[in-house]
């Protein structure tokens, strides 16, 4: 029998390389990786006759066999990623699909009511001089409540009405998930000089849940801070938006005395309705349904917004969007606005191509 060094010392572990070189395909290299390095190739059975060696000779013997299989498995291994490599383009290749050509969906997709409204809203503001400003979800005790004039103990502070996250192990302190989207005000009175005329649209948070009523929910509210402003601008602000909104000519609306930590005077705009039928009729009828909250900003928010109110007045809004798109669309529960059903998307949806805008229409 010829020597387990004498069968390594002979092997042409050069046609092994050259072999895993050839490989085309990964079944080839697969064959040569057998021949090579296999349990029934040369060199394994040249290893497995080392036992019969003297000691000293079976350690150079040894260290000659592991070096020529740790060199056939780096090229064998290096050899694998160039014909990945390859195949991956070959591959790519292959499956290429033109994207820019028409295709027909198997099911064809569409809006959610509440992004058509709210681009509808955005459209309309943007027409009338307003910027999009937004902000966090996440909000500090500061920019929800304090620099809103909000007291110690208002009720919103509450835990049954927000939703507040676990205080901070370091300083104690509450964060909470945005009850409005008036924070988004505060930051910008904070962060950019009058005049100033924002809408922030937006997710909002309550512990609230009917139908009427969702945790979570969507709010546009509007903020302009100048020189000189007054009720008669918010009243022909609001006015103007609710008609365009609703695509009448005009509205007739009322605003009545209300409460609002932020605002002084603070109102809620009522719009002339007819619900008879089940179907929404304006400027009608002898009903009147509440539609957005308002006032001019609150002093005290101007102050702690680094504003002088001596200099400067300004006037607030906020409305919500779901809301507003169930009066809109006839939607009767909100409920269904948040549960996902593309059966109920399929019937109240809007098409993607139908991009709202104040020169082609709305709806």
């Amino acid at each position: 029998m010829v020597s387990a060094r004498n069968s390594i010392a002979h092997l042409n572990l050069g046609r092994h390389f050259d072999a895993i070189q050839q490989a085309t395909k990964s079944i080839e290299l697969a064959a040569a990786k057998t021949a090579a390095i296999g349990k029934s190739s040369e060199l394994s059975q040249a290893l497995r006759s080392l036992g019969s060696l003297p000691a000293d000779e079976r350690r150079e013997t040894s260290k000659a066999a592991n070096t020529a299989q740790s060199l056939i498995s780096a090229v064998i291994k290096a050899r694998e990623v160039e014909l990945e490599g390859a195949e991956l383009d070959a591959r790519l290749q292959a499956e290429h699909v033109d994207l820019t050509l028409p295709a027909r969906p198997r099911r064809k997709g569409s809006v959610h009511p509440t992004m058509q409204v709210m681009d509808e809203m955005i459209a309309l503001f943007a027409d009338m001089g307003f910027a999009v400003a937004e902000g966090p979800d996440i909000e500090d005790d500061f920019h929800n409540f304090t620099a809103l004039n909000f007291p110690p103990k208002h009720p919103a502070r509450e835990m049954h009405d927000t939703f507040f996250l676990r205080p901070d192990p370091e300083t104690g302190e509450r964060k909470v998930l945005r009850t409005h989207t008036s924070p988004v005000q505060v930051r910008t009175m904070m962060t950019q000089k009058p005049p100033i005329r924002i809408i922030a649209p937006g997710r909002t948070f309550r512990k609230d849940s009917d139908a009427t009523h969702t945790p979570m929910f969507h709010q546009v509210e509007g903020l302009v801070i100048d020189r000189d402003i007054h009720m008669g601008h918010l009243k022909w602000t609001l006015e103007t938006f609710v008609a365009r909104f609703f695509e009448v000519d005009g509205v007739d609306a009322r605003f009545r005395p209300h409460h609002f930590p932020f605002t002084e005077p603070s109102a809620e705009m009522d719009i002339r309705c007819d619900r008879s039928g089940g179907e929404l009729k304006l400027n009608t009828g002898d009903s009147w349904m509440e539609i957005l909250g308002c006032g001019m900003v609150h002093p005290n928010v101007l102050r702690n917004c680094g504003i002088d109110p001596d200099e400067y007045q300004g006037f607030a809004f906020g409305m919500g969007v779901d809301r507003l798109a169930m009066l809109k669309y006839g939607i009767p529960d909100l409920r269904p606005m948040f549960e996902a059903d593309t059966r109920w998307l399929a019937h109240y949806g809007f098409s993607a191509f139908a991009a709202p805008n104040p020169a082609s229409g709305l709806s």
